[in-house]
């Protein structure tokens, strides 16, 4: 079970005195098992104690570093929170700004809609890896057909990528599902019935199906539909009889309500979706790249951008990608662009350049919520001139919507720089699409750049801000010395998302 950030910061603060306290560590780092430790005073570690903590696997001394061993996937949520204590002075103050700014909004966000979309969230998000690999194989596979290379393996690869977009109506199942409390394979089973190929012999409402009607929207409602009905059968059916009975009517009252109504409902649903996507970038482009670059970083703050996953799946499944991904991936350019504009305004400010320098790697390959929250909203203003770079990198690219040349990604996820692979469009994986997005990624970079350091802070806010000695000292720049205490690294986002971009 993965710990909660209440258990993380327990486990942090545990360790914190036994290691010397916060005057004894000097930077704090970690890899994928272990938190790596620099102290001042090895003396004051308490070996044994440590050791005897229930979250501690063990201890490490290699060189200059202390280890404690807290295993995969804990190590990367303890680490932040072990920062987080140990930061000092005003880098504190501006981190504990972010957290708290963030522990607010997921408070916020805690409205039973938000928490409806936060569930259908996690139904797609597990099927983000295998989206971006079959995704990249796709994009190499239509690049050596377009140059007529290897014709025996491009078969194969085709194959490949295709085999779990033909059945990712199965998946979605399992994983609504097991989400609503439901036994996945039966979701899975129910599901399973929309991309059968002898559903095309049912007639509905005067039209024949067809394999596929429906896509994972439909799969998603039947699954939920299957997850109800198997509950209402668990406590009305003999458990003697549970076993035979129950998966018996699951199946078949959801898969003749599916074949009946789902698919026919779901499939109007889903081509409306992609209708309208193509109508809105086709007739005002611009105007809507403009609108959806700008608003995706609130959109995410207020937790709406869950609303996304599924729509962004069922243009992947209808028309190989979704084309709303490479505009909302502006945002984090905007961020990007601001953060630099920060670094350079904020000369005296050592401990948010140290900061901006640790996260603006992660920022450029899409992930934006160190620099989110670790600079830009505590901060104020610099995150309304983030969203300023997004808006103009995202009217960039849907002003080439307009003009014909249509950029979107095969999976979601990846945005920033780690979107490249999984591009595609009108035009396939060309050199057209690819400087159309890199187009656009730079307009949100100079957007956001430009609007962040003449519109990003007020006269008072960088004559309170710029000041050294509110951060001790001016930057001593990359090559600090050992012994000077070293700016919290914001959290970094959890493999989530989209996204967020």
């Amino acid at each position: 079970m993965t710990p909660t950030p209440d258990k993380n910061r327990a486990i942090a603060a545990a360790i914190l005195p036994l290691v010397g306290g916060a005057g004894n560590v000097t930077s704090v780092a970690h890899c994928m098992t272990r938190l790596r430790l620099a102290l001042r005073d090895r003396s004051l570690v308490q070996d044994e104690a440590l050791k005897a903590l229930p979250a501690v696997m063990g201890v490490v001394e290699d060189g200059s570093t202390y280890q404690i061993v807290l295993g995969p996937g804990t190590v990367a949520r303890v680490a932040p929170e072990f920062e987080a204590l140990t930061a000092s002075g005003t880098t504190a103050d501006l981190a504990a700004r972010g957290a708290a700014l963030k522990a607010a909004q997921r408070s916020r966000n805690a409205t039973p809609f938000k928490l409806l979309l936060r569930r259908v969230a996690n139904i797609f998000v597990p099927l983000i890896p295998a989206l971006i690999g079959c995704g990249i194989i796709a994009g190499l596979n239509g690049l050596l057909v377009n140059l007529g290379r290897l014709p025996v393996l491009t078969p194969a690869l085709t194959a490949i990528a295709s085999g779990f977009m033909a059945l990712i109506a199965v998946f979605v199942g399992l994983n609504t599902a097991k989400e609503f409390g439901g036994t996945p394979i039966l979701g899975g089973a129910v599901a399973a019935i929309i991309v059968y190929a002898g559903v095309a012999r049912i007639e509905v409402f005067g039209q024949q199906l067809s394999p596929g009607q429906g896509g994972v929207l439909g799969a998603l409602a039947a699954a939920a539909l299957a997850t109800r009905v198997e509950k209402w059968c668990r406590r009305r059916v003999p458990e003697s009889l549970d076993v035979l009975v129950t998966p018996t009517l699951t199946v078949l009252v959801s898969g003749l309500i599916t074949v009946y109504g789902l698919m026919f409902v779901a499939g109007e649903v889903s081509a409306a979706i992609g209708e309208a996507a193509d109508r809105l970038l086709a007739g005002g482009g611009a105007v809507a790249g403009f609108v959806l670059g700008g608003l995706f970083l609130p959109l995410v703050m207020l937790g709406l951008h869950q609303a996304l996953i599924p729509l962004h799946t069922t243009l992947i499944e209808q028309q190989g990608f979704t084309l709303l991904l490479p505009i909302l991936a502006m945002a984090g350019a905007g961020q990007v662009g601001a953060a630099a504009a920060v670094y350079l305004r904020l000369r005296h400010r050592g401990d948010i350049r140290r900061t901006i320098r640790s996260a603006l790697p992660a920022g450029l390959l899409g992930v934006g919520e160190p620099l989110i929250y670790g600079v830009s909203l505590p901060l104020g203003r610099p995150f309304i001139t983030a969203c300023v770079g997004g808006a103009f990198g995202g009217g960039f690219v849907g002003l080439f919507s307009m003009l014909g040349n249509t950029v979107g990604s095969t999976a979601i996820g990846p945005s920033g720089w780690a979107l490249f692979p999984l591009l595609d469009g009108s035009g396939g994986l060309s050199g057209t699409t690819v400087a159309i997005y890199a187009g656009g990624l730079l307009t949100g970079y100079v957007a956001g750049f430009l609007a962040t350091y003449f519109f990003g802070f007020s006269d008072r806010m960088l004559r309170d801000l710029n000041t050294p000695a509110l951060s001790g000292r001016s930057d001593p720049g990359p090559a600090a010395t050992p012994g000077a205490a070293t700016a919290p690294r914001p959290a970094t986002a959890s493999p989530s998302p989209p996204p967020a971009p």
